[in-house]
C-alpha cells in the first residue's frame, strides 16, 4: 500500500491522538516516522509505530509529558523526556542546539527517560540539513548478548553520525546498530516465517540459530564477535552513563508492561567551519571520490518519494483509530 507522505503522516497523527497522545507528542512523532520512511530506514518507521501505540496504551509512554530542559551550561543541554519521547525533546531544543553549536564550535546534547527514539539517524540528519556535523548513540532494553555471556546485557546500541554535503546534495548519514541486526528485522523474519543469517542472534538456550522464531526466544548478537561488544559497551557508556537514564540491563522492555524503558540518547554536534575551511566541498569531493572507487555510500541509493507499508501494518495502526 502506497501513501503520499502528507497522507501517511495524517493516519499517524490520527492514530497516535486516537491514543491519547498529546497534540505536541502527536505532531513530533508522526513526522519522525515518516522521515524515517523517507530515509529508507523502515524498519522504524512505520513497522514500529504500533510499538509506540500500544506503548500509549498500556502507560510504557507519558502521552503528554513536557520534557524538562537544563541548558545552563553554555555548550550543553541536558534534557529529561519524563517518560515520553525523545523526538518531542528534540524538537524543543533544535533551533538552540543549533545556535550554541554555531556560537562555539561544539555542543553537547544529552537526553534521558524516554521511550526508544526510533530513528536515531532522525537526530544527527537534521543537524546536518543546518549545516552541522553529528555524531549520536542511544541505548534500549537489554536485548543483546555475547557468545561468552548468554545473558541479555546491551540493547542495540547503535551509532549515527551525520555531515553536510556541497550545496544542493542530501547529508551523507551513517546509522547502524552495534548488533548484527536490529530487534525489530527479527521480528519481521519471525512475522513472514523466514529464516535469519547466521550470526545475527542466540535462541533461549544460548545457541546460535538462524530460525526467527527461536531468536524472538533468545538473544541478538554484536556484529563481529568481540570488537562489536566492545563498540557496544563505549555506546552504552555514552547513552545511559553519560545521560543518566537506565542502562540497558535495568531499563523495563519497551513491548511488556506498563514502565517506561527510561533510556538515553547522547549526541554531539560540530560547527565544521570552527575546524576547517571548505568542509562540505571538500567532503562531497572525497565521497564521489569513494563511490568512483566502488566503495558502497550509505544512502546513496535511496531515491524514496512515497511511503510504502505493508497492508498488515497499517491495519495495524488503523485499529487503533477506530
Amino acid at each position: 500500500m502506497r501513501y503520499e507522505p502528507e497522507d501517511a503522516q495524517r493516519i499517524a497523527y490520527g492514530a497516535l491522538k486516537a491514543v491519547g497522545a498529546s497534540d505536541a507528542v502527536a505532531r513530533s512523532l508522526a513526522a519522525a516516522v515518516i522521515s524515517a520512511e523517507l530515509a529508507g530506514s523502515k524498519a522504524v518507521g512505520f513497522a514500529h509505530l504500533p510499538d509506540y501505540l500500544d506503548g500509549f496504551t498500556k502507560g510504557r509512554i507519558s502521552k503528554n509529558a513536557e520534557p524538562d530542559i537544563d541548558a545552563t551550561v553554555p555548550a550543553a543541554i541536558k534534557i529529561d523526556a519524563k517518560q515520553g519521547i525523545a523526538q518531542l525533546a528534540f524538537d524543543r531544543i533544535c533551533e538552540d542546539l543549533v545556535m550554541r553549536t554555531t556560537d562555539y564550535g561544539v555542543a553537547v546534547l544529552s537526553i534521558a527517560n524516554s521511550f526508544t527514539v526510533g530513528e536515531l539517524g532522525y537526530y544527527t540528519r537534521r543537524c546536518a540539513e543546518r549545516r552541522l556535523v553529528a555524531v549520536a548513540t542511544c541505548n534500549a532494553t537489554a536485548q543483546m548478548t555475547t557468545l561468552e555471556s548468554g545473558k541479555a546485557v546491551y540493547g542495540t546500541n547503535p551509532l549515527s553520525f551525520a555531515a553536510p554535503m556541497a550545496q544542493g546534495r542530501r547529508p551523507l548519514v551513517i546509522d547502524q546498530a552495534s548488533s548484527a541486526t536490529a530487534f525489530v528485522s527479527v521480528r519481521k523474519a519471525a512475522e513472514s516465517g523466514e529464516s535469519i543469517p547466521e550470526g545475527w542472534a542466540v535462541d533461549q538456550n544460548g545457541h546460535p540459530t538462524i530460525d526467527a522464531r527461536e531468536a524472538m526466544k533468545g538473544l541478538l548478537l554484536a556484529f563481529g564477535g568481540a570488537r562489536g561488544a566492545n563498540i557496544a559497551m563505549i555506546m552504552e557508556i555514552l547513552a545511559a552513563g553519560m545521560t543518566g537514564a537506565n542502562w540497558s540491563m535495568d531499563a523495563p522492555h519497551y513491548a511488556l508492561g506498563s514502565e517506561s524503558p527510561g533510556v538515553g540518547l547522547f549526541l554531539v554536534a560540530f560547527r565544521p567551519e570552527a575546524l576547517v575551511a571548505g568542509f562540505t566541498e571538500r567532503l562531497s569531493a572525497h565521497i564521489d571520490r569513494l563511490a568512483q572507487s566502488g566503495v558502497r555510500i550509505p544512502g546513496s541509493h535511496i531515491k524514496v518519494h512515497q511511503v510504502d507499508v505493508p497492508a498488515d501494518v497499517m491495519d495495524r495502526v488503523r485499529a487503533y483509530i477506530r
